[in-house]
């Protein structure tokens, strides 16, 4: 007999850094599941990603077991991360914080391609440019 899904919860924590402590536990303890069990399946998994923010989508079963996607880290983090900028402009366009190569853009759409709407590479990358134009950053051809 196949497991029923009771509940999907959608968190973003540091990899590599999830304790049962909030907000994982916040968050996850009402569910009945076992938070240090998560916790370290989590950090193993995201071991090789430690200091980004990584988005999981986990799925809680009735009989309180769990299994968890890992997802890519979110566009605008990594913009900041390969812009070294610590956060985007508050005016938007109108305001330039940073700047970003071509390649540096082409590698951004190429980790993010899996979870994006896109089809192919270039749409990806014409995405991730319409991201870092309204967060303040420049792309340089």
């Amino acid at each position: 007999m196949a497991k029923e899904v009771v509940k999907k919860i959608k968190l973003a924590i540091q990899a590599g850094k999830a304790t049962p402590a909030p907000p994982v536990g916040t968050v996850l303890g009402p569910a009945g599941i076992n938070l240090q069990e998560f916790c370290t399946k989590y950090n193993e998994a995201t071991r090789d990603k430690m200091g980004d923010v990584v988005p999981v989508l986990i799925t809680i079963y009735d009989d309180r077991s769990f299994d968890f996607v890992i997802k890519t880290p979110p566009t605008a983090f990594l913009i900041k991360k390969y812009a070294k900028v610590q956060k985007g402009s508050v005016k938007g366009r109108n305001e330039i914080v940073g700047s970003l190569t071509s390649d540096q853009i082409k590698e951004i759409a190429t980790i993010k391609l899996p979870d994006l709407n896109a089809n192919d590479l270039d749409a990806a990358i014409k995405i991730v440019k319409g991201t870092a134009l309204n967060m303040g950053i420049e792309v340089k051809e």
